[in-house]
């Protein structure tokens, strides 16, 4: 009797702290541009809702993002590909990994409540991860943000058992600030969602083609580079998809407008003296292997020895 009435004590301990903590904690600030441009109010009620059971918050809250972007899933079916018995839930790797599996992108956002906000300004319902509890006895909970309401500073979720679960702003920062504001926004190849960085677009979309190859990712690629055409990585990508796609005059240009925005791109000094080699184009070719030759990296080798034949 002794020590349930002292687990009890110690668990009223932790309420009562955590109740403090949540009534100290300050709303998050947002930028007055932020404030300016988001419409007061957003909802996504057309963002389905699928009820959690004990510890199965994530394939629960994974089911209303894949649905909603018009993968034929449930919670059942995802169970046993995200959920891990020994840690009583499921990790972020198991998450991304299904989303891919599911051949949809996962992008994760910037980490600030004004870009939260805006993804859902946007349309896009945005999967978070919240610490519930104190950092040295982390409660994790995944949940899905669908809405907010700026002149009430709330933020609506699909939340465990509850279709509709309003929180403070100040409230679910400190929790989902516990989390290193984890989020992730779902998206179908070829799209790339408002509000996504070139460098998470580039992760996302470079995670997605390990999974299906350069000519499923072909289309996203497409998508970044026409968001950011001055991104050189993104004009590399493009071209290993093109050619994997067997359109190598596509790939060729690729190559060379990532070689004029970073000159220093080694690999897609190869990759351009490769085509023009195959194509015929002697002269070219050699200048480009050339020029990767010359800059350090894994291809240094092996273009040189190109260089090198008769």
């Amino acid at each position: 009797m002794k020590r349930y009435r002292l687990q009890n004590a110690r668990l009223a301990g932790v309420l009562l702290l955590l109740s403090l903590l949540s009534a100290c904690a300050s709303a998050p600030q947002l930028r007055d541009s932020t404030e300016q441009r988001l419409p007061r109010q957003s909802e996504l009620s057309e963002v389905p809702f699928y009820a959690q059971t004990k510890y199965q918050c994530g394939p629960a809250a994974l089911a209303m993002v894949l649905t909603h972007q018009g993968v034929e899933t449930d919670v059942e079916t995802l169970i046993p590909q995200v959920f891990i018995p020994d840690r009583e839930g499921s990790v972020q790797p198991e998450m991304l990994a299904t989303v891919r599996r599911h051949e949809r992108l996962a992008f994760p956002i910037r980490a600030t409540f004004d870009a939260l906000l805006q993804h859902l300004a946007a349309g896009d319902p945005v999967l978070v991860m919240q610490n519930l509890s104190l950092p040295a006895f982390p409660m994790w909970h995944y949940a899905v943000a669908i809405g907010y309401d700026l002149d009430e500073d709330i933020l609506t979720l699909r939340s465990g058992e509850i279709k509709r679960h309003s929180m403070s702003f100040s409230r679910f920062d400190a929790t989902w600030a516990r989390t290193d504001r984890w989020g992730v926004v779902v998206a179908k190849p070829g799209t790339l969602p408002e509000g996504i960085t070139a460098r998470h677009a580039v992760n996302a979309i470079s995670a997605y083609e390990e999974s299906h190859g350069p000519e499923a990712a072909l289309s996203s690629w497409q998508a970044l580079v026409a968001r950011y055409p001055e991104h050189a990585f993104a004009r590399f990508a493009l071209g290993n998809g093109y050619y994997a796609d067997g359109q190598p005059d596509k790939a060729l240009d690729a190559f060379k407008a990532a070689t004029r925005i970073d000159p220093n791109m080694g690999a897609a000094w190869m990759n351009l003296g490769l085509i023009q080699r195959q194509q015929g184009h002697t002269a070219a070719a050699r200048e480009a292997l050339s020029k990767a030759a010359a800059i350090e990296g894994s291809w240094q080798a092996r273009a040189q020895s190109l260089l090198d034949e008769r």
